[in-house]
């Protein structure tokens, strides 16, 4: 399962930077690249992966003097060449990483898999932190079902990741405080078939909602009384969206009139992106009495800029396991 907010991460504090003013952020780009040839090596990460710089005063965090967002790794350092930290400052450079990982021989993958960050201040402090968003390393997913074979094919690679990151910086990996998902570890994740998890069904628990918020939160008005209902107990028929060959989500609804959207985590921030329109395509046609079922065929084969919904109507059980689907690899 795929998530939004971190399954767990991993902490360094690397040997400050002496001249942080002059080559801090030089330096802080530099050791976001490190790490992400260290995944590389080892297969967890792809090509691909979007960076952003955050330059704020310590008294004003959130407020940036200076920021970027969505700069490929290759034109990070140029981004950065002008910046000078004072010494009371703090920078942020972040990198966020595609990767996969092996289920049942299958590859996967999802659009951010991990996120990398480095924290400079202008004295010349450094953090270093990985963050991951997927559960390919534990002994159990995310809704508790055991997946022992799927934790032997992808956890040894992190723990020796772990292992170089902490060669590479010259300090030891402080855990993260255990998340709504697992507890990392030194060496990646506690078993949680031995230990148990922290909540039951935590994806369902904490990740559904989230998603929804997130999807929310990009609706003109939000989500309310000229919409349609956002939740059901029947079974829901979908249709998949996309953007070329690139499965986004799942546009869906049901014989009670409830219908919406399911963005498919894997595909990174563009799937929430792709509700949207058809979001309020569904608002407009049920203020003039259009029903679920209807609205979902009116969107049949139809294109709102670069994405599309497919022609082909599927059927699922529950939209809980819609939603299951929409946050698989």
């Amino acid at each position: 399962m795929i998530t939004t907010e971190p399954v767990g991460e991993w902490f360094w504090e690397p040997s400050p930077v002496l001249d942080a003013a002059v080559s801090g952020a030089a330096r802080a780009v530099a050791l976001v690249g490190e790490v992400r040839d260290v995944l590389a090596s080892l297969g967890l990460v792809s090509d691909g992966g979007t960076g952003s710089v955050e330059l704020c005063e310590l008294s004003a965090m959130g407020r940036p003097l200076f920021e970027r967002s969505g700069v490929p790794l290759d034109l990070l350092a140029g981004q950065t060449s002008g910046l000078r930290l004072l010494p009371d400052q703090h920078l942020t450079v972040a990198l966020r990483l595609p990767g996969e990982w092996v289920e049942a021989g299958v590859r996967r993958r999802a659009e951010e898999l991990f996120v990398v960050r480095v924290h400079l201040w202008g004295q010349g402090g450094v953090i270093l932190v990985l963050s991951a968003y997927a559960d390919p390393w534990l002994t159990q997913d995310l809704r508790e079902r055991p997946q022992p074979e799927v934790a032997a094919d992808n956890a040894p690679r992190l723990a020796v990741a772990l292992e170089r990151i902490s060669a590479l910086t010259g300090s030891e990996v402080d855990p993260g405080d255990e998340t709504r998902h697992a507890r990392p570890t030194a060496y990646g994740f506690a078993d949680l078939l031995a230990e148990g998890a922290a909540y039951a069904d935590s994806w369902g628990t904490f990740e559904v909602p989230a998603r929804w918020r997130r999807l929310v939160k990009l609706l003109p008005g939000g989500y309310g009384e000229g919409d349609y209902e956002s939740a059901t107990e029947e079974p829901v028929r979908y249709a998949e969206v996309r953007c070329g060959e690139r499965l986004l989500g799942f546009l869906w609804a049901s014989a009670d009139g409830a219908a919406g959207y399911e963005p498919r985590s894997a595909a990174g921030d563009e799937a929430f992106g792709a509700g949207v329109p058809w979001l309020l395509r569904f608002r407009a046609v049920r203020r003039s009495g259009v029903g679920a079922l209807e609205a979902l065929e009116g969107c049949l084969g139809r294109t709102e800029g670069r994405w599309a919904v497919g022609a082909a109507v599927h059927r699922a059980p529950s939209l809980d396991a819609l939603a299951e689907l929409s946050g698989r690899g």
